[in-house]
Parts: C-alpha cells; structure tokens; sequence
C-alpha cells in the first residue's frame, strides 16, 4: 500500500519534466512494439490539447487584465528605465528569433495539406486589416472563437478600467486570476500523458499501422536547436550589447554573475515567480536600490519574457513554414515580434504557460486554433530543455537590466554631485 501511495504521491508532484521524458519513451516504446494501441492511446494526446485548447482563451483574458488591473504607480523609484529595458529585451529577443528563424527555417508535421482549408494574408496590409477587425469583435464571440486578439484587446481595455476601481474588485480580479492559473496547472500535470498519447501516434502510420520512423522526432530535435541557438545568442550576445549600452563598460561580469546565481536555479524551477526571492536575495548581495528591486523584480517575473518571446515566434514560424500555402514578408516578421513581446508579457507563471499563447500569435496568419494546438504539443514534446532554458533567460534577465538601471542611475548621479 505504501508504494501505491509513493506512485501516486509522484503522479501528483513528481518532477515534471522527469515524468515527461518518462512519457517520451513509453510513447516510443509503444508505437515500436505494439502500433495499433500507439494509435488508440493518441486519444489521450486529443484530450490533452482539447483541454490546453479549452484553457487557453480564458487564461490569456484573465491574465493579462489581472495584471494590469494591479499594477500600482505613484512611487518614486528607478522603474522606469527598467521597464523600458524589459520592453526593449523582449522586442530584441523576438527578431533575434525571427532572425534565426528565417536563417533555419522549421517545418513540423501538421496535418496534410488537403485536410484544413487556409487562407492566408496576402499582403502587411491585409495583415493589419484583419488586425483591426479582430481588435473589435465581441467579446464573447472572441472567447467563443477563440480570436486571441480580440481578448487581447478587451483583456487590456477592462484592466485599464479596473485600475481605478474599488481594492475589493481589484482583489476580486486577482483571485480569479490564480484561480485560472490552479486550473491550467491541473491540466499542465496531465502533460506527460498527452504527450505521451502525442508521440506513440505520430509514429505509427494510420493506413499500415506499423512504426513510421523517428523522421518526425528529427523535426522536434530541429526547432529544438533553433530554439537553443536562439536563447543562446539572447543571453551572450543580445543583452550584453544592451547592458553596455546601458553602463558603457564591460558587461559580462555582471552578465555571468545574474546567470549563474539566477538562472540557473530558474533552470531547474521552471518557474520565472518560484524564482523570485532568489532573485531579491540576489540583489541585496549586490547592494542595489531596495525599494527599486522590490518591485522590479516581481514585475519582470510577470513582464520581461525574452525567453518566452523567442519560444512563440519560433514556434509560430514553425507553423507557418509547415504549411507551403502561407508566405512571411519582413514587415509581417517584424510585426510577429511586436505581438510575440506582448503576448510573451501576458506569459503565465505556470510551467510551460508562453506555450499557451502560441495560438494568439498563430491568429496573426489566420492559423486556425487546431493547427496552433499541435504546434503547442510540440512544444510540450521539447519543453523539457525549452521550458528550462526559457525561464533561466527570463529570470536572470529581471537580476540583470534591474542591475545595469541602478548601475547607470549611481554613476549618474555620482557625476552630478561632482559636477556641483
């Protein structure tokens, strides 16, 4: 009996990316030995997405109107130019993907091209014309569809308005927000079954129902890459030449400390909030402002997403370049990256939660929300470097750009006392 309550005390809070890897191999194992129930188990796969389909049109409306509807102003601090730091690292993060992207496109097995009917924005023009009227829909038809930016605007427009209503509504507001956040994370520990559902079909070829081969692991191990590559040069190249640019000296002592103190301990939370008192016991080590970090640090745990960034415009171009019908301009690129940094703003604190946005920025080049969801199976199927490597940026990030603003405001300041 104990060991029954052992697996079952697992289930429920083991080590998720331990359990997701664990159901990586039994989905392979499966389609290898036994390809006809490969095929029946792909129903828990359906049922996993169908949930994260269900899920994600409210998370995105709650979520973001809750955070804006509780962001507080009026006190003096250096919070200004670390938010525009944040803003200026998740831009930046989405066009280094873009980049990468279009240097090493990824194609992924989606559905076959005669199995959904797409049409696709022929030009910027129709891009930012469908913009607009998805910007103005109804707003329950918004959820009902599933029209992301549609609840993107609604979601922004009522936390403005509720940010001068009473602290009760407010508090209101907040709680339904961790209550959306209780109920993905319910459904997020079902991964390593969806996924698992996931894989053992993707292998196994419906019209022989025998093992198919491992081509299409070799797509994930491909984006997988890309997403690497990408994280990478945001970490050692990207926010470097932000943080000289920032202080005008060297950056990378400053750049190697946040990584190794911060990020990796994010590395292993995969959580950008769990991450947080690391975070604040890593600026008092490095004696910066407290009433600056004490609110930039838990702000950029909600706001400063590059990682997250990254992980949604790779992952939509992914998508795009799969389906041969739908061409990316560079001016579509560019406005891909501006959503990316938005969406990647409204990221959840839960495990995996810039996945559940990928279908907001999919709406962009009129992908339907079917064809989206595969794309965050993907992402599941990889999430177990993906999701570390992007809660390390995003964490250490928040250390980082709160480090360079106090940095240049002292030597700012210093100067001046000279000067006088």
């Amino acid at each position: 009996m104990s060991q029954l309550n052992k697996l079952i005390d697992f289930i429920k809070n083991g080590n998720l990316i331990l359990q997701i890897l664990i159901g990586i191999i039994a989905g392979i194992a499966l389609a290898w030995f036994f390809p006809s129930a490969a095929i029946a188990a792909g129903l828990l796969g359906t049922l996993f997405l169908s949930a994260l389909k269900a899920a994600a049109p409210v998370l995105v409306f709650i979520l973001v109107m809750a955070a804006i509807a509780n962001h507080r102003t009026g006190q003096k601090t250096n919070i200004r130019p670390i938010l525009y730091l944040y803003i200026l690292g998740t831009f930046l993060a989405a066009v280094v993907a873009v980049g990468f992207s279009f240097a090493f496109p990824s194609t992924l097995t989606l559905v076959s091209s005669s199995a959904i009917d797409i049409k696709p924005p022929s030009s910027i023009v129709e891009v930012l014309r469908g913009l607009l009227l998805n910007f103005v829909d109804n707003p329950i038809n918004a959820l009902l569809t599933a029209n992301f930016i549609g609840i993107l605007a609604w979601s922004i427009g009522l936390g403005l308005a509720l940010r001068h209503a009473a602290e009760s509504t407010k508090s209101l507001v907040n709680d339904l927000s961790n209550a959306v956040t209780y109920l993905v994370k319910i459904v997020i520990r079902f991964a390593p079954l969806g996924i698992f559902g996931l894989i053992s079909a993707t292998l196994v070829d419906p019209a022989t129902v025998k093992f198919a081969g491992f081509e299409q692991l070799k797509e994930y191990l491909h984006v997988l890459m890309v997403l690497v590559s990408c994280m990478l040069a945001v970490a050692l190249i990207m926010n470097p030449l932000i943080v000289y640019w920032k202080i005008r000296r060297n950056p990378y002592p400053l750049v190697f400390t946040c990584l190794r103190e911060s990020g990796v301990t994010a590395f292993f939370t995969r959580s950008s909030a769990a991450n947080v008192p690391v975070n604040l016991a890593l600026c008092k080590k490095m004696k910066l402002h407290e009433d600056t970090y004490s609110i930039s640090i838990p702000l950029g745990a909600t706001i400063n997403m590059a990682g997250a960034a990254v992980t949604i415009t790779v992952l939509t171009l992914a998508a795009v370049s799969s389906l041969p019908s739908i061409e990316v301009d560079i001016l579509s690129a560019l406005l891909l990256s501006v959503l990316a940094a938005v969406c990647a703003c409204g990221a959840s604190g839960v495990a995996g939660g810039s996945l559940l946005l990928i279908p907001l920025a999919c709406s962009l080049f009129n992908i339907p929300i079917d064809i989206a969801m595969k794309v965050v199976g993907v992402g599941m199927a990889i999430g177990v470097v993906q999701d570390s490597l992007e809660t390390a940026i995003n964490s250490s990030t928040d250390v980082l750009f709160t480090a360079a603003a106090c940095i240049a405001e002292e030597e700012k300041t210093s100067l001046i006392e000279n000067v006088v």
